[in-house]
């Protein structure tokens, strides 16, 4: 195992982090999984702290005034048992739904709401005893019991003297009302919540970095892994045709992008669409911004209106515009007297526009 960390000196590549995710091999700690749920369950004991004491209370107080009058019989017991539960119900559920919500909450966060499908396939190999055993067993399984018990002992340590300090309170020794000491227990709980919630968030910051850097070093690739997947990405039809439609559709977005900067749209009028530019102090002659066919060129017609950008139909010139020229090129010269025209005809329409473009000062 040592000897195959060595050889790894090549960064994952992108179709290695992939997979990976897809098998559900991606960093996560389970002690961010606990920060939220300790958090989400507190924030639900503060919304439905209150309500939960009263009825408590209610409880308590109608029990202990009509304790006389309770019925023993099997059926009553039964009734009372159902009633206990959905007590209980009443009063926790609101909290377990919130610890729920933040359990899952934080595992979306984590796996950045990507669904690992080949994580959730069952694997009769997971259920062998013996693997199970080496598991446990396993130097990761005592680091993690190293941590948990360092944990531990962390919490204890911060925690210690506020509980010291919250028996030691006068208010035990007193005659006081019980619903003051519920609150004073409720707000000496919180402090302790709250110092728990802070160590666990260190505590959690501290265990996802390591899992970050353990889980990077495990998708780490020997050369020749990458080689060998280098010739399988390139021999395979789906992921060439797949990398074609990548750059097409970049090369497309950026070529509309440059459309608001036309002078003139030259159009077929609806199959084709090329769109000029011509700076006289920048350019020794116009340049083919856009150009496209069909969708694209109703695209670029399209944008052309939106900001207010001439539209002139010229069938042969378009043509020849569309066969010869490049965008991000020089037109063809034999063309030159012909754009000449249609230029002079764009800024005659568009004459304001054209003279404020051409006069604006330079930086610098």
């Amino acid at each position: 195992m040592s000897e195959d960390s060595g050889d790894k000196t090549e960064q994952p590549t992108a179709r290695r982090l992939e997979e990976a995710w897809g098998k559900g091999q991606f960093a996560r700690s389970a002690e961010i999984q606990t920060v939220f749920v300790v958090m989400s369950g507190t924030v639900a004991l503060l919304f439905a702290g209150p309500q939960i004491w009263r009825l408590m209370s209610q409880l308590v107080a109608t029990n202990l005034a009509h304790l006389h009058d309770l019925p023993v019989t099997h059926n009553a017991m039964q009734g009372y048992g159902i009633n206990a539960m959905l007590f209980l119900g009443k009063c926790a559920g609101p909290v377990m739904a919130s610890c729920l919500f933040g359990a899952l909450l934080a595992g979306l966060l984590q796996s950045r709401f990507h669904a690992a499908t080949e994580a959730l396939e069952l694997r009769w190999e997971r259920l062998n005893p013996v693997a199970g055993l080496q598991r446990l067993f396993s130097t990761s399984a005592l680091v993690n019991t190293a941590l948990a018990a360092a944990k531990l002992s962390l919490i204890i340590a911060l925690t210690h003297n506020e509980i010291r300090s919250v028996f030691a309170d006068p208010i035990f020794y007193t005659t006081v009302d019980l619903a003051r000491i519920a609150g004073f227990l409720a707000s000496s709980c919180l402090r302790i919540v709250f110092r728990v919630g802070f160590a666990l968030v260190v505590i959690a910051a501290i265990d996802y970095g390591y899992q970050l850097w353990r889980t990077h070093r495990d998708m780490m690739m020997t050369k020749e892994e990458v080689k060998d997947e280098a010739k399988s990405s390139d021999g395979n039809p789906q992921m060439k045709a797949a990398r074609k439609r990548r750059r097409s559709n970049n090369s497309k977005r950026k070529m509309l992008a440059e459309v608001p900067t036309a002078d003139v749209v030259v159009t077929n009028p609806t199959h084709l669409a090329i769109a000029l530019r011509y700076d006289r102090k920048k350019m020794k002659a116009p340049t083919i911004v856009a150009k496209g066919s069909r969708l694209n060129a109703l695209r670029i017609r399209e944008i052309a209106k939106q900001h207010q950008i001439p539209i002139i139909e010229n069938k042969p010139l378009a043509r020849l515009m569309f066969k010869y020229g490049r965008v991000g090129g020089e037109i063809p010269a034999q063309l030159y007297g012909a754009v000449a025209e249609v230029l002079a005809w764009a800024y005659r329409v568009n004459a304001y526009r054209y003279y404020r473009e051409q006069n604006q000062p330079t930086g610098g």
